[in-house]
């Protein structure tokens, strides 16, 4: 009988305490819900900070990059011919020449006995001539005799000339106009050690030459008087326009490349010979196309796109590019120019993800602005 009553109160015990239980129970599970719910919401409310560009129209290019060395259109080696000791140089290296302008003089004085010499040979031959003249008109002097003092005036008459010749000679002149480059004679050189070797390098500078190699596969895309443009470090990055001078007609079968001559204006003689260049030749330019910053592709799927942000919402678009130049490509197809895409933080975004923006959406990008000058001047120069 006592164990029944103390099992009674052990029950009764139990149910005053089952309520307080199952409450905390409740409380806690609804907590959990609670919580899990406030994250949800959390991650349903997260936007992916981006950046965003506009599309713009105007110019690109499709251009062929290479990299080309100046040189002088037209360059001259002077190299003695008369020998003897050097008394004079009239110019240095820098300095402008004219064609014909003295460079440097030899010593003339044994030029001048030799031509002496040569006149007064001529001068003996002459009169013995005369003589014979008087004679051989009557046939008192045989043939013979006058074919021989014939042949003896002659080769004075030539003898005389090759000295007038080697004095002249003795005066070095420039071959054609234009700076002195290298100045290699000194006063007292004998010339004759500059005879193998050039005594001054003279380059003409107004006109200067760029030589570029392509590949075969590009010969159809090139012609003559096609413009390119050349960057060169020299004169801190200033670009200056070429044109397609001449094209070689063979292919080198070893390098497969082919030989194009580019004409390189230089009418205030900025550009030097030697200098290295970027060159860019522009095969096309089209006017009003769609433009967009490179870097907002996104290679998905085996196909280009780009997300476009539309009330806060980023949406992949699938976009045909054409002519690519610098930061900038074209778009031929996916988009019609009025959209606003992604540029900065699109590589973990997906499809109709919330993004914020962090940049003013109404700007252009600067990369895609300066491309576009870049090309806008391709296409006015």
């Amino acid at each position: 009988m006592d164990t029944i009553i103390n099992n009674k109160r052990i029950g009764l015990k139990l149910l005053s305490i089952l309520p307080i239980l199952l409450t905390v129970s409740l409380l806690s599970s609804c907590g959990q819900a609670e919580s899990q719910g406030e994250n949800i919401q959390e991650e349903l409310v997260i936007s992916v900070p981006v950046e965003i560009s506009e599309l713009s129209i105007g110019h690109i290019s499709s251009n062929y990059a290479t990299t080309a060395i100046l040189e002088a259109k037209e360059e001259a080696f002077v190299v003695p011919r008369a020998s003897g000791i050097i008394e004079h140089i009239y110019v240095e290296e820098g300095d402008y020449v004219e064609k014909g302008q003295i460079l440097a003089q030899i010593e003339p004085r044994r030029y001048h006995l030799n031509l002496d010499r040569a006149k007064a040979d001529l001068v003996g031959v002459e009169k013995e001539l005369s003589k014979i003249n008087k004679v051989y008109n009557k046939k008192l002097v045989s043939d013979d005799t006058y074919d021989k003092l014939t042949a003896q005036y002659e080769s004075a008459n030539a003898t005389l000339s090759l000295a007038q010749l080697d004095l002249k000679e003795a005066t070095i002149t420039a071959p054609i106009s234009g700076f002195i480059a290298e100045r290699n004679a000194k006063v007292g050189n004998l010339s004759e050690s500059f005879q193998r070797e050039r005594m001054f390098h003279i380059v003409q500078q107004s006109e200067l030459y760029g030589i570029v190699y392509l590949p075969e596969k590009e010969l159809s895309k090139v012609h003559k008087e096609q413009r390119a443009t050349l960057n060169l470090t020299a004169v801190n990055g200033a670009s200056t326009v070429a044109f397609v001078e001449r094209i070689s007609p063979v292919i080198d079968a070893k390098t497969g490349t082919f030989k194009v001559t580019l004409r390189v204006p230089n009418p205030d003689n900025l550009l030097k010979s030697g200098m290295f260049a970027q060159v860019k030749l522009n095969y096309d330019t089209k006017q009003n196309a769609v433009l967009l910053p490179r870097k907002a592709l996104l290679a998905i799927d085996d196909s280009v796109n780009v997300f476009v942000v539309k009330d806060g919402i980023a949406s992949k678009q699938a976009v045909t590019v054409g002519y690519q130049e610098g930061e900038v490509v074209e778009i031929l197809s996916g988009l019609t120019g009025t959209e606003k895409v992604v540029i900065t933080g699109h590589q973990n975004l997906r499809d109709q993800a919330p993004v914020e923006i962090v940049n003013d959406d109404t700007g252009q990008d600067e990369t895609l602005e300066l491309a576009q000058d870049n090309s806008n001047q391709l296409a006015k120069s």
